[in-house]
């Protein structure tokens, strides 16, 4: 059966890029996956958290997994610490890879910037912590964004160099799940920044929990430029903050940002914001009125989480053992 493995980090404030990046996209996989959608909350530990609000940004997160769609009745989740497994299959593949594949990950260059001489080990280790996440449940699909490709490629060599050292075809090559329009959201106020709850500017997001005056301002305040809207999508060349605007709009309304760029040609951005507003507001508003009716109600949340670590645990046990096995550890 193909199975989907993917998760968000709970680390307060998931804003619309994580909406239409992951999470919408991961509601029609139920159609046609078995799907483990879990929140990484040790991935999270690459930067310091405040205990309590790590405990509340996990149940935040899966309340919005709930809100935006995500049946707990079909799809498990529940958070990455509760099961043991992996950080143990984390281990037995760091024994597999190499350091120059761990070299040439970009996001660890980015984010430990020109202090790698003090940066965190779990920093540096991430993507194997990564590859465990998925090859413990031998997911067939994973779904990723443009930014996450890197990623996908390592695990998928993690995986083939187990399989080749032990000569048996054990691990899945997990293939990527890349999505259309709005797979990588970006600023508000710079459209060749990534939208990121870790900007210091509120206005360069809209996060899922935003009030409807706040939506109001953050997109009348969206910076644009002097220009109208485009006939073509080759006009949008030089204007990032118009194609983010665009692509957010097309990605809401489930439409091919060609198609967008046709029907909006000759609108000025007055005219524009207004028809994003409404789109923003109609998906966003019922989502957030969700999120904060769950969240009334923790002891559901919690029995959630409880039921899908429970199944995740035995699914990943079981590959744990025979992971094991495979290399001669003796298990008795």
């Amino acid at each position: 059966m193909n199975r989907i493995f993917s998760g968000v980090q709970p680390s307060g404030n998931l804003h619309i890029g994580n909406y239409l990046g992951a999470i919408k996209n991961w509601v029609s996989l139920q159609k046609e996956f078995e799907c483990i959608f879990c929140i990484v909350d040790l991935h999270a530990l690459t930067i310091k958290q405040d205990p309590k609000e790590l405990e509340n940004n996990t149940l935040e997160v899966t309340a919005t997994y709930i809100a935006s769609g995500i049946n707990p009745e079909k799809t498990l989740i529940f958070n990455q610490s509760s099961v043991p497994a992996h950080t143990e299959l984390t281990w037995l593949l760091s024994c597999i890879t190499p350091l120059g594949w761990l070299n040439r990950m970009t996001q660890f260059k980015e984010k430990a910037g020109k202090k790698k001489e003090s940066a965190i080990l779990g920093l540096y280790s991430y993507p194997v912590l990564m590859a465990a996440d998925v090859l413990a449940y031998k997911a067939t699909h994973v779904p990723v964004g443009e930014d996450q490709k890197q990623h996908l490629e390592l695990v998928r060599d993690i995986a083939g160099t187990f399989n080749r050292i032990y000569n048996i075809d054990f691990f899945p090559l997990p293939e990527p799940q890349i999505f259309g329009e709005a797979t990588r959201v970006m600023s508000l106020r710079n459209g060749s920044q990534k939208m990121s709850k870790s900007d210091a500017s509120d206005f360069s997001r809209i996060n899922i929990t935003d009030n409807k005056d706040l939506i109001v301002k953050k997109i009348q305040k969206a910076k644009t430029d002097t220009g109208i809207l485009p006939p073509k999508k080759e006009d949008l060349k030089n204007r990032p903050e118009v194609e983010n605007l665009l692509g957010i709009y097309a990605s809401l309304c489930d439409k091919k940002l060609n198609l967008v760029i046709e029907e909006m040609a000759g609108k000025n951005f007055e005219q524009f914001k207004k028809l994003l507003t409404e789109i923003v507001l109609e998906k966003v508003e019922p989502i957030s009125k969700k999120i904060n009716e769950l969240l009334d109600n923790v002891d559901y949340l919690k029995r959630i989480l409880k039921t899908g670590k429970e199944k995740a645990h035995q699914i990943a046990l079981n590959n744990l053992k025979e992971v094991k096995k495979i290399i001669g550890l003796l298990n008795l």
